[in-house]
């Protein structure tokens, strides 16, 4: 296990064990894009990391997990402060793990374990006492996972470029967007179901609830996010994460 500063790299390839723990609190941190040998998941006790993947966007809120496969390329920035742990699974452990990037619910086990495996040296033995069990009970744990709907596809049809310059700004309504590039609603719908597998108006409605996760959980108010959102008001913001999530904002981030 080690504790990292917002300013270090930590390379788990370098390393020879079947698990390897780490835990952490970063503060405006870029890991820029790279890979790991091993799969890797990253929980946020506190605060949210945005994660970029070939062709999406990836939210992982607080008190979530991201479980990233094996050799997936993907780039993590956290805002502000980040209290998070870390663990990185050898190749031949994550065989019965979800092959694709995802977002998971943390139970209350799952959470328990993951401290002594962070709390675990890097040369430990994980084939037998204590260590087999937790390994077991971790894997069990991410394997029957609850996932989250925190991925965004993005479309790769370069009249749509403007979308990804500027990820933290609302995409425009659909009117606005057919006259920047020039193409009819239904040319657009079929771009972005061809490439996304969702209509625009459903796209931009995930855009909207990874945002609003995203600016609460950095400590923006409920108001400041509802009119960066462009909602008339806070009712309206609160009426529409609730039809998203089941929850409102208050209970989802609690």
């Amino acid at each position: 296990m080690a504790w990292l500063d917002s300013h270090a790299h930590f390379d788990p390839d370098r390393h020879h064990a079947a698990v390897i723990g780490l835990a952490s609190t970063l503060g405006q941190h870029d890991s820029g894009l790279h890979k790991h040998q091993r799969g890797q998941l990253l929980f946020t006790r506190r605060g949210c990391a945005r994660i970029t993947l070939a062709q999406q966007l990836c939210l992982l809120p607080p008190s979530r997990a991201a479980w990233i496969p094996p050799l997936i390329p993907h780039r993590a920035v956290m805002q502000q402060s980040v209290d998070y742990r870390s663990i990185y699974l050898a190749a031949s452990l994550c065989k019965d793990l979800p092959p694709q990037v995802c977002i998971i619910d943390v139970s209350p086990l799952l959470r328990a374990v993951l401290e002594p495996i962070t709390d675990a040296a890097f040369d430990s033995d994980w084939t037998q006492g204590r260590n087999v069990h937790l390994l077991g009970l971790c894997l069990d744990e991410i394997r029957t996972a609850t996932q989250q709907p925190m991925l965004l596809p993005m479309p790769e049809d370069k009249r749509l470029a403007p979308l990804l310059a500027i990820p933290d700004r609302l995409p425009p309504t659909l009117v606005v967007l057919e006259q920047h590039i020039g193409a009819s609603g239904r040319t657009i719908g079929r771009i972005f179901q061809r490439e996304t597998g969702m209509g625009y108006q459903q796209w931009r409605q995930q855009w909207r609830l990874m945002r609003a996760i995203e600016l609460l959980a950095t400590g923006h108010s409920l108001s400041h996010s509802a009119f960066e959102l462009g909602f008339a008001s806070d009712s309206a913001f609160i009426a529409f994460f609730r039809h998203m999530t089941g929850r409102t904002p208050k209970a989802y981030l609690d």
